[in-house]
């Protein structure tokens, strides 16, 4: 039997495939009316947004995880947004979206079960599964894996642009840029001078403790940094998945103290105290700031508090108690023990005492850092760094935000820069790490990029027309 037979390429086959690949490459890379940065619930709200308004503006997002998700790192089994669930990323700019979060729950057949559950906010694994849900529709808009690693403003076809290079190496040009990186988190001193995997952020709690106690491995002592609701949480879930481990929450206050939840504290986070917030001058901002620190950070919901506390008085009526608190504790040092643990060194803030407590590790749940000068706080995200120069800052060098988020340039031809929930010193505690006022602030940055787009546009038809 004659061997089968195959059809036989070309022989200049793989050289036109190379001319092909190489003339592709050649082509100059599209510019796209808005580049963003991050497709976490900002940049979602905004995409969203403009889909709504029916806007003609082309839009590309890069979003650095494999997908878009929300908190993966903090989807505890029983943990809640701690926000009415209709201040979602539509409703109140669009009550009548498909893409709010009720209608998320219609379509999924759990709206009803949803609306009998025993609880006043929705689980977080419920959220994150409407940011999914929600981001899925505009993944044509999205490149996922794409890291931003540098950006620029360049010359590209007649017009400055914003130039992004990515870590994979892929660059991207836009008109305007849209950073929604996410903020920085916050580890303080001693935490940052030990480079350990022992301790970590809370953002990379569940992958980190996947890894730590890998093969059954059971902590003997673990402890959770800081006072806030994710502290809380932190303790309840270590202490649930190991029984027979100890965990001591670390607080600098006297200790865990509950969150501010008064109505009338709570205006703070509608609009109009944005607006009242943003022409505040900066001494206001202070104490506005102050008044308001309990809404939201240092604090947590009673629900939490409450489970903590029964927990470890049922531990001491056993004779057993493995969870405690510590409050008016500071760290002072941290090293790793010879068994390679970690030691921390912790001065109790008034009586003055000193001790160490060696662990398997400590999670941190210290919070973010917001834009400013101050020792937690940082001058811009540290991705536009090299840009920073180029825009107007207040007197005490943190960068000047207008009320529509866009950055004020020091000089022409610099292409408009926004911020996208990155803004609570220049907007107030709504523009905090929440969902509070999000497709709000997204229909302020549709409006403003329109314009902005708009008169850019005008102003190149001008030239073309006084050039001819």
């Amino acid at each position: 039997m004659s061997a089968p037979t195959h059809p036989t390429a070309p022989a200049d086959a793989g050289a036109s495939a190379a001319q092909a690949a190489q003339a592709a490459a050649a082509q100059p890379a599209p510019v796209h009316d808005i580049l963003g940065i991050g497709f976490g619930p900002a940049n979602l709200a905004l995409a969203i947004a403009l889909e709504e308004r029916g806007s003609p503006l082309t839009a590309r997002f890069l979003e650095a995880r494999p997908s878009p998700e929300w908190q993966p790192g903090m989807l505890l089994d029983g943990s809640d947004i701690q926000n009415h669930p209709s201040r979602d990323l539509v409703t109140l700019r669009n009550p009548r979206s498909r893409y709010s979060f009720l209608n998320y729950l219609h379509e999924h057949g759990r709206l009803l079960r949803h609306l009998n559950l025993p609880a006043e906010f929705p689980l977080r694994k419920e959220y994150a599964g409407y940011i999914r849900w929600a981001a899925g529709f505009f993944a044509h808009l999205v490149d996922c894996n794409q890291r931003a690693a540098h950006v620029e403003i360049v010359q590209e076809q007649g017009e400055r642009v914003y130039a992004v290079t990515t870590m994979s190496g892929n660059r991207y040009l836009g008109r305007t840029l849209v950073m929604a990186p996410g903020r920085t988190p916050y580890v303080p001193a001693p935490y940052d001078t030990l480079r350990t995997p022992r301790i970590f952020h809370l953002t990379r709690y569940l992958p980190k403790l996947a890894e730590l106690t890998a093969g059954g491995r059971e902590p003997e002592s673990v402890a959770v940094i800081g006072g806030s609701q994710s502290a809380v949480e932190l303790a309840l879930d270590l202490s649930r998945r190991f029984p027979r481990t100890r965990v001591t929450t670390y607080t600098r206050s006297h200790t865990l103290k509950l969150k501010d939840t008064s109505p009338f504290s709570e205006e703070g986070y509608f609009p109009e105290f944005t607006d009242y917030y943003f022409r505040a001058p900066r001494e206001a901002k202070k104490a506005l700031d102050a008044y308001m620190h309990g809404t939201n950070y240092s604090s947590s919901d009673g629900d939490v508090l409450r489970e903590l506390y029964m927990a470890i008085y049922e531990q001491e009526l056993d004779g057993e108690q493995r969870t405690f608190v510590r409050g008016n504790h500071e760290a002072t040092g941290v090293s790793t023990a010879p068994d390679g643990r970690i030691a921390l060194e912790f001065l109790e803030h008034t009586t003055g005492a000193r001790t160490t407590e060696t662990v398997d590790f400590a999670v941190l749940a210290t919070g973010f850092r917001n834009m400013g000068p101050g020792p937690h706080e940082e001058l811009c995200p540290p991705l536009m760094a090299p840009l920073a120069p180029l825009f107007a800052t207040e007197p005490d060098g943190r960068l000047q935000v207008a009320a529509d988020y866009a950055l004020e340039p020091v000089a022409d031809g610099v292409p408009p820069l926004f911020l996208n929930g990155l803004c609570e010193s220049s907007h107030g505690i709504g523009d905090a790490g929440s969902f509070s006022l999000l497709s709000l602030r997204a229909a302020t940055l549709a409006d403003a990029l329109t314009a902005r787009l708009s008169a850019t546009a005008a102003a190149g038809r001008d030239a073309v027309l006084a050039a001819a």
